[in-house]
């Protein structure tokens, strides 16, 4: 478990740049918390590092963004996901099936379908714009 604080949107942006340089091969990257925490944030920096060109956008009404790169970035926001039949609609696992990279916000809201080896996105308000932010790997022993 890593815990970092940021102050400010471009250090939130920064943090999701980092992570990014350990997903060369696709992964899973979970994010936990709520309204304008940052999630968007994330993923802009972890854009800068995967598909440079990409314009971030929450994917809020089209439910998952595609922005390219190598490999391909997709944006998922599960919000109004509430069931099994929901999460399937959106595609999800056909996503996960390639050597993509996934970034998920609202993961509270589909949580037992993320698989082991993700990386799990904590994100906490502690100010205007500070945010601590807590990034852990889901093991085998942590999945349903």
């Amino acid at each position: 478990m890593a815990v970092y604080l940021t102050h400010s949107e471009e250090e939130t942006a920064a943090l999701g740049e980092k992570l990014a340089g350990d997903l060369s091969g696709g992964g899973v990257v979970a994010m936990f918390g709520g309204l304008g925490m940052g999630k968007t944030a994330f993923v802009r920096g972890m854009a800068r590092v995967l598909t440079p060109d990409a314009a971030v956008t929450s994917p809020t009404f089209a439910l998952v963004n595609a922005y390219g790169g190598h490999p391909p970035l997709y944006h998922f926001d599960m919000y109004r996901v509430g069931s099994w039949e929901d999460l399937y609609s959106t595609g999800f696992f056909d996503y996960l099936d390639q050597k993509s990279v996934l970034a998920i916000e609202w993961s509270e809201n589909i949580e037992n379908a993320i698989p082991a080896g993700s990386y799990l996105v904590e994100f906490e308000r502690l100010g205007d714009s500070d945010r601590r932010i807590t990034i852990t790997k889901k093991t085998e022993e942590d999945v349903l």
